[in-house]
């Protein structure tokens, strides 16, 4: 693999390894997804012909670019109220308005 083939790889696991992060999270029950990413990049580091190394470069873009979009899709669904329950929504959304003013929204109770 060229130099310049080993920065474009480096990138698109960074971005997809952010992206994972992001998305899904990183909490002990969902690693599986990283631990899958990271032992695909490391086997396929060597040996493998360069349209190949291409192709599987092209797919971890794609699955990238389709976190995106499904995560963007389902904050325009909350954000147009179509047929959801926003109240976890909207708690998130006024935890980050409290936070940014340096607050903490007290714990509600439920019996």
């Amino acid at each position: 693999m060229g130099s310049g083939e080993a920065l474009k790889a480096a990138k698109v696991y960074r971005e997809l390894m952010k992206t994972v992060k992001k998305h899904i999270g990183n909490k002990q029950h969902k690693t599986h997804f990283t631990d899958y990413i990271k032992s695909e990049f490391r086997n396929n580091a060597a040996g493998l012909e360069s349209s190949v190394i291409q192709q599987k470069m092209k797919l971890a873009s794609d699955y990238n670019y389709l976190l995106t979009s499904v995560h963007h899709h389902q904050d325009l669904l909350f954000t147009y109220n179509i047929a959801v329950d926003r109240s976890d929504e909207m708690k998130k959304v006024l935890g980050k308005s409290a936070a940014s003013v340096g607050l903490q929204l007290p714990e509600v109770y439920q019996p």
